[in-house]
């Protein structure tokens, strides 16, 4: 019998990404991933007849554009641009680098999924266990409601309260584990909504695990006070007045505009300071700050040297006024009758 790492890798190619006979695949990894999740990825990309390769590149000392000066550029980007499928296991992720955004620009075919992190217990919990053809049902309606909505209001017991449009231009992101489209797919369990630019208002509290600078969770909850989509203070104890100064280092406008939020739904997900898992704990909100690319939203996206991200846990959310969600339970009865089981 396959362990259940094999059986959970072999679910991501064949059922996630439905990987075909000749295809190419791409494994990226710095000197911090699994060698244990890349292998059984790469075992089972050949058992589905694919063409695979590893990339390794030394740890990068930040994520996104700000990685790109520990970057192999171009041959990245000629690797990225020439493939069917790229999986990213990195530590410090690519995601929103230059090579990332020349391979989502320039490979119209990619099929491109963020992993960063992944070790044996994450991959067996996330995707092995998931029963993913219900979850598929139940957030398809989820961000389907959302896609039709106007306004979003969302609070937590830690203080959050934030309010903003949805913007019908801006593409509302529903990763329920099917990748078989072109495009920039995330780990099963989050549907992604990047808001109007300029509507976001209220207080945003990072309970959960704040990634970069920390990758844990604050000791004191993170309060980011927000208006028309731009941080204007951050407060809390020591660990805020580090993140506000992380932010402000950049000298970069873009690193205090508010960028996307997220409800997190996989069954799986724990909160353990993987930001990757920690965004698809159930009941929660992500919120990142900085870059968006233009594929999020149209025309141009929003500018920033990097990105960064925290969790709002057991989050209530109204859309136009109608509760769905309370305190990270689902209460909207229509919603609740496609549940999968937790």
């Amino acid at each position: 019998m396959k362990s259940e790492l094999q059986t959970a890798a072999d679910k991501l190619i064949r059922d996630i990404f439905g990987v075909q006979p000749g295809e190419t695949v791409v494994l990226t990894a710095d000197y911090e991933s699994n060698n244990a999740v890349l292998r059984a990825v790469s075992d089972a990309a050949r058992e589905a007849g694919a063409l695979v390769m590893t990339v390794t590149v030394p740890t990068p000392g930040s994520v996104g554009k700000a990685a790109d000066s520990d970057l192999p550029i171009e041959p990245l980007a000629a690797a990225l641009c020439a493939c069917d499928v790229w999986i990213e296991f990195n530590h410090q992720w690519l995601l929103y680098s230059t090579p990332f955004e020349r391979a989502s620009r320039e490979n119209k075919k990619l099929r491109y999924m963020c992993l960063v992190d992944f070790d044996e217990d994450l991959m067996i919990r996330t995707i092995g266990h998931v029963d993913t053809p219900q979850l598929q049902i139940f957030m398809r309606k989820v961000a389907e409601l959302t896609r039709n909505a106007k306004t979003m209001r969302v609070t937590t017991p830690a203080g959050c309260d934030v309010s903003f449009e949805i913007d019908p231009v801006h593409y509302v992101a529903c990763d329920c584990g099917d990748a078989t489209a072109p495009g920039v797919h995330m780990l099963t369990g989050q549907i992604n909504v990047v808001p109007r630019f300029g509507s976001i208002r209220g207080v945003i509290v990072f309970d959960g695990s704040v990634t970069p600078p920390f990758g844990t969770s604050p000791k004191t909850p993170i309060s980011l006070y927000v208006e028309n989509g731009v941080i204007q203070s951050v407060e809390g104890g020591a660990e805020a007045e580090v993140y506000e100064q992380y932010l402000r280092a950049f000298q970069d406008p873009g690193m205090l505009k508010m960028a996307h939020i997220a409800y997190g739904f996989n069954p799986g997900a724990i909160l353990t300071g993987n930001i990757v898992e920690d965004e698809r704990v159930w009941g929660a909100t992500e919120w990142g700050i900085g870059y968006v690319s233009e594929i999020d939203a149209p025309p141009c996206g929003q500018d920033a040297v990097s990105h960064s991200d925290g969790i709002c846990l057991r989050s209530s959310v109204w859309l136009d006024g109608v509760q769905i969600m309370d305190q990270g339970e689902i209460v909207l009865p229509e919603l609740i009758a496609l549940m999968p089981k937790r």
